[in-house]
């Protein structure tokens, strides 16, 4: 009877003693990983660094050719804006982005005579794949030339682009909300 109970006993002390030491080192790892946010000279040092990366030697002759000087005074011509969230007037030039953005849903506009790609992110699809299914069902009747008003918290740029892009939170046509960007989820 004593060498069945040992039995039984060894075992159980054997995997316990696993699953104790394998939570102590995963513990040891999750302490490891939080880091503090870096300081002002570390950040200035790791852009420094990247700038003498191929991408960022490549992203420095973007910004001083013609259509990079031209994408930062298109920013800067709204940045008040979008700052403030204010209503902007914009014209919809295009349906359709440029050719291979990756931006998901959008649409050209032209505020004060500078093009602008308005994104509004990804589209979320159903469970059959078929039906799209979101919150853009109206923005999906904007058509090219029509006015609306957006207002925006974002407008940035990228090499790959022409032109600013500015993240659509909320547009109006015709003295009607045809979107509104939900608020987050988590905070932040």
């Amino acid at each position: 009877m004593k060498k069945i109970i040992y039995v039984l006993i060894l075992p159980l002390v054997v995997v316990s003693g696993l699953v104790f030491a394998n939570r102590e080192v995963k513990n040891e790892a999750s302490k490891k990983s939080i880091s503090k946010p870096l300081s002002a000279a570390e950040r200035k040092a790791a852009l420094k660094k990247w700038e003498a990366t191929r991408d960022g030697i490549k992203y420095k002759e973007w910004e001083a050719s013609p259509e990079g000087k031209k994408v930062y005074a298109g920013a800067a011509k709204i940045w008040k804006h979008t700052k403030d969230s204010t209503n902007m007037e914009a014209v919809v030039t295009s349906l359709s982005l440029p050719p291979g953005s990756r931006l998901g849903f959008g649409v050209m506009v032209k505020i004060n005579d500078v093009d602008y790609i308005l994104s509004f992110g990804l589209e979320d699809f159903d469970s059959n794949f078929l039906n799209v299914n979101n919150e853009f069902k109206q923005l999906h009747t904007l058509q090219v030339n029509d006015r609306i008003t957006i207002r925006s918290h974002n407008v940035s740029y990228a090499p790959k682009y022409s032109y600013p892009i500015v993240s659509g939170d909320y547009v109006e046509r015709d003295s009607k909300i045809i979107y509104k960007r939900a608020p987050r989820k988590g905070g932040c």
